[in-house]
């Protein structure tokens, strides 16, 4: 798995949702968004573009690969 960077809680509280909230939006558990919010799994596309379109924001913005 390719290392990344996740600014996802910064735009998820931009938006005022907590991570059960957002999970319920994208259809996932909320263990997958704190997972995710700490760098610790590397989300499928349909997944990135869900959570992308819920935070309204790029994905570019929300994971970095470097």
């Amino acid at each position: 798995m390719a290392a990344f960077s996740c600014n996802l809680k910064v735009f998820r509280q931009r938006k005022g949702l907590t991570q059960e909230q957002l999970a319920d939006l994208v259809g996932v558990r909320r263990e997958t968004i704190m997972r995710l919010e700490k760098a610790q799994y590397n989300p499928s596309l349909k997944l990135a573009v869900d959570i992308s379109r819920a935070v309204e924001a790029p994905i570019e913005e929300i994971f970095l690969f470097p």
